[in-house]
């Protein structure tokens, strides 16, 4: 594929998502971003130069129908997403109300808004999953459920969108070297040693390598864990 695309990525900010927006805007395509609130767009505008940050709160996906989007996107990558762990009889409402709207409400509203821009340019939508996605373990049950149901939704949305050329992928790092896992460990009371994990970089480029398949071909899952 040649010539400068049109991404829209969320989660720009940190981990995953901040590198596959560096890579982007290092080769020259076109970024929107989100940025949760006007410091953070602030950032975003400093560090991409002539990228379209929009302010848009995920915990709050009503208020992103009101998003000035663009009438052709070549991809929406969804990387933005929180996490609090607990067990089943411990974790309060709020935190299961927290990750399932900011994991899986969100994306879904975004992508229903994004749809007709990635239709118009047969455009791929690419979900930051887990290896929680996959397997439940105890004290993930609220992340591992708002993982599992991005993973259908996904589904779903790749069945939907089979005759209008849009690629659907759900990428499930397992764990990753990110602040998300940073907090991760001081949540589970252990020490964190990034070199003990997955590159946030490496995920990226599996991102990127989905992002550039030829047309004749999509990519609906992919697995990447530690050595």
């Amino acid at each position: 594929m040649t010539g400068p695309r049109t991404h829209l990525v969320t989660g720009a900010g940190s981990g995953i998502g901040e590198v596959v927006t560096r890579r982007l805007h290092e080769r020259g395509d076109r970024l929107v971003l989100l940025a949760r609130n006007e410091r953070r767009a602030d950032d975003l505008a400093a560090a991409y130069p002539g990228a379209d940050v929009l302010v848009a709160d995920l915990a709050q996906p009503a208020g992103l129908d009101g998003l000035a989007l663009p009438e052709r996107l070549d991809s929406v990558v969804h990387a933005a997403g929180v996490v609090e762990l607990g067990t089943v009889a411990e974790l309060p409402t709020s935190a299961w109300i927290d990750q399932l709207v900011v994991n899986l409400v969100a994306p879904a509203v975004l992508t229903r808004l994004t749809l007709p821009a990635l239709r118009a340019a047969r455009g791929t939508v690419v979900l930051l999953n887990s290896g929680a996605g996959i397997t439940a373990k105890p004290e993930w049950g609220a992340y591992a459920a708002s993982k599992h149901g991005l993973r259908a939704l996904a589904d779903s949305l790749r069945a939907e969108e089979a005759g209008t050329g849009v690629r659907v992928t759900s990428v499930f790092p397992g764990r990753t070297a990110t602040p998300m896992q940073e907090e991760v460990h001081r949540q589970e009371g252990k020490e964190y040693d990034a070199g003990a994990w997955v590159r946030a970089e490496t995920v990226a480029e599996l991102v990127l390598h989905v992002l550039d398949l030829p047309a004749d071909a999509v990519v609906p899952e992919v697995l990447v864990q530690p050595r």
